[in-house]
Parts: C-alpha cells; sequence; structure tokens
C-alpha cells in the first residue's frame, strides 16, 4: 500500500458507529439510560439502533456474532474509542454527572486546547469519549499557524459546576 496525497473535502464527517456488544439489554442501558442516546429502532433481542436529536442512529449495536461473548483484550487491535462530539460545555457536564451519578468509573479526563474530554468503558469494554470542541478561533496554534493541541488535566469539578 503506498501512501498517497489524496484529500477528503471539507464537510465530510464520520456519520455513525456500529459495535459488537454481548447483552444488548445492558449496552442500550448505557447508550440511552447513561449517556441519554434515543432508540430509534429495534431488531427483535439482537440489534437496535440509536441517535440523538431524531438522526436515524448515530450507534448501531448488536449480537449477531457477539452474545454472551468476552470483551476484547486491551492488547488487541481494534476499535480504540468512539468520540461523541457534545455541543456544548454545559451538555458535556450534564452527561457526565450522568456517568459518575451511574458509577461509572472515568479512565481520563483531558484538556487538549482544542477540545475538552472525559475517557471511559462501555459494559462490553469498548473506549468511549465523551468531548466538546472550543471554538476554533480559540485553538492553540504555534508559531507557523500549525495546530499546539497538548494534553493537560481537566478540572471535572470546575466543569460540573456548569451542569448546575
Amino acid at each position: 500500500m503506498s501512501i498517497g496525497t489524496a484529500k477528503l473535502p471539507a464537510g465530510t464527517g464520520i456519520g455513525h458507529v456500529h459495535l459488537k456488544v454481548s447483552d444488548l439489554e445492558r449496552a442500550i442501558g448505557f447508550y440511552s439510560g447513561v449517556l441519554g442516546f434515543e432508540v430509534t429502532q429495534r431488531l427483535g433481542s439482537s440489534a437496535a439502533f440509536l441517535s440523538a436529536g431524531g438522526y436515524h442512529h448515530h450507534i448501531g449495536l448488536n449480537t449477531w456474532q457477539s452474545r454472551g461473548g468476552p470483551a476484547p483484550a486491551r492488547n488487541m487491535t481494534g476499535l480504540f474509542h468512539t468520540a461523541i462530539l457534545l455541543p456544548d460545555r454545559k451538555s458535556l457536564a450534564a452527561v457526565l454527572r450522568r456517568v459518575l451519578e451511574a458509577g461509572i468509573e472515568l479512565e481520563g479526563a483531558a484538556d487538549h486546547g482544542v477540545s475538552e474530554a472525559i475517557y471511559l468503558r462501555d459494559p462490553d469494554g469498548n473506549g468511549v469519549e465523551l468531548y466538546r470542541d472550543r471554538p476554533e478561533a480559540d485553538w492553540p496554534r504555534d508559531s507557523k499557524g500549525g495546530l499546539d493541541m497538548g494534553t493537560e488535566a481537566l478540572d471535572l469539578k470546575a466543569l460540573l459546576a456548569e451542569a448546575e
């Protein structure tokens, strides 16, 4: 495989993620009951589609090949995390509050300069990043105008105060 110089057009995005899960009801409980996605469609007891804001689906969950299966080992190839973009800091704070109230352990929280992010795992061990972007005008830049992202500690107390 050669690496070319092809570029995707501005406005390109990633539309949804579809996850193999061990227990459909448990996964729906997390993605809907804790994070707040709405179930838009179910395929019996084997699959469900969830969305935010009435879209057809942002997340697909299925047990077609994975019902009752173990979580993948952390040192295996595969999905590192699904990143869920929230529209603003207050929304991120509200989801963080629900995550903590559900007793879900955080794996990390970071201020990347361009964004603020919370990291955790879903019930099947899949990584989940909950984040909000800062306005592009506020992104840190180096002396040549390139992005100067980093990883600093995120003040969770200050973030949670936004949910009040």
